[in-house]
């Protein structure tokens, strides 16, 4: 489980550090850092996948992503007393992010290239710095792994450094040209880790939304980010995943309706029958937020749970009256991953606090700069950046 997560100098995320828990709730108001709450966290999945590079440069490169404010934001300037102004930089441009977790902690530390002569990617960032450390705070007994450059060191049994690859691209994260799980097994195990992240983030519910087609279906223990396979989803659930939590969430959101999957020709199609009528509806019939729900219940109760789920303000599309249902299928499958929930909706905040087991991260703007409400400097994780 991770226990810290860590941002500097992403978007409105100047210097953040926040404690994490099993349910972890991220509300705030509109343009409170929700949002780059969330991509941070999907970046620090994407570096596992050798994709950080090419997101941040989707994004605008440094340029567009980097904390616009001042390196230093004085005391005097938050009470009021001093112009926000900008003073000479002491620390060179970065863009890091980390985290701890019970077992290990990684850290990347992205900047500018070096002007060595024309390129034509000018907006992709470059890898400064990497590391894999044990235990929740980075020292230099507890470093692992660790990459200066384009130099990559793994600390062997005897406890003495040994280079491994003098050449990494500036591009390239240690974890996709060394992940060994013999000569790095730490690296490979957090590499699987992150790869094993799952986000959802505003699943279609329209006329042409996938989940609304029939599909051909195989045993599907993960939904797909589109939903596409969600009819084949559902049904793995109720072959080798829990029936019962399948039925009594459908009968949570909709009371007295059924859900099953017809199968022609290898093609499945939601069912659902409700009270009242005397055909089941289908799946291209189901209202909008009906057919949302599903695709929640089918992200939530999978089979082959994540050590990692985030949703991101999965109320939208729903009804008022379906958010306490949600909050407690949310709360149910906390049970089996660590989740982080970024939501604006009083009545599905309301529910996950009252599972009792809720870590509330109420984030706020302050002269642009992101803060969690209420959070003292005593009280953050403790936390180190190694440097360059």
């Amino acid at each position: 489980m991770l226990t810290t997560l860590a941002v500097s100098n992403y978007r409105s995320l100047r210097d953040l550090v926040v404690p994490l828990g099993r349910l972890n709730l991220v509300t705030g108001a509109n343009g409170s850092g929700k949002t780059s709450l969330y991509r941070a966290l999907r970046l620090l999945a994407e570096t596992a996948q050798g994709a950080v590079i090419p997101s941040l440069a989707r994004e605008g490169g440094l340029p567009s992503t980097l904390w616009a404010g001042p390196e230093r934001i004085s005391a005097a300037m938050r009470r009021g007393e001093q112009p926000v102004e900008g003073v000479r930089r002491r620390a060179s441009v970065n863009l890091r992010l980390g985290f701890a977790a019970e077992d290990f902690g990684y850290c990347i530390d992205l900047g500018l290239p070096e002007p060595r002569g024309p390129t034509a990617f000018m907006l992709d960032p470059v890898i400064k710095r990497e590391c894999v450390w044990s235990g929740p705070l980075v020292r230099p007994a507890s470093l692992l792994l660790e990459r200066r450059g384009p130099v990559l060191r793994l600390r062997d049994d005897a406890g003495e450094w040994r280079v491994i690859d003098s050449h990494v691209a500036s591009f390239d994260s240690m974890m996709s040209v060394y992940a060994d799980p013999r000569g790095a097994p730490e690296l490979f195990e957090l590499r699987e880790r992150l790869r094993g992240w799952r986000f959802f983030d505003h699943f279609r519910s329209d006329s042409e939304a996938p989940a609304r087609r029939t599909q051909i279906g195989t045993h599907t223990p993960v939904l797909g980010a589109d939903g596409a396979d969600l009819a084949a989803a559902l049904q793995t659930i109720r072959e080798i995943g829990d029936v019962e939590a399948l039925d009594a969430a459908v009968d949570d959101a909709f009371p007295g309706s059924r859900l099953s999957i017809e199968v022609e020709a290898g093609r499945f199609e939601i069912l659902i029958q409700q009270p009242g009528l005397l055909r089941p509806l289908r799946s291209g019939e189901l209202s909008d937020g009906t057919l949302r729900y599903l695709l929640w219940i089918a992200a939530l109760l999978s089979p082959r749970p994540p050590s990692l789920l985030v949703l991101n303000e999965p109320e939208t599309s729903l009804h008022p009256d379906l958010l306490p249902a949600l909050g407690r299928l949310i709360g149910q499958a906390a049970q089996r991953s660590q989740l982080i929930v970024v939501s604006h909706a009083g009545r599905l905040i309301h529910a996950l606090e009252q599972t009792g087991e809720c870590h509330t991260l109420a984030l706020e703007k302050t002269l642009g700069e992101t803060r969690v409400e209420g959070l003292e400097e005593f009280e953050r994780p403790a936390w180190r950046w190694p440097a360059r």
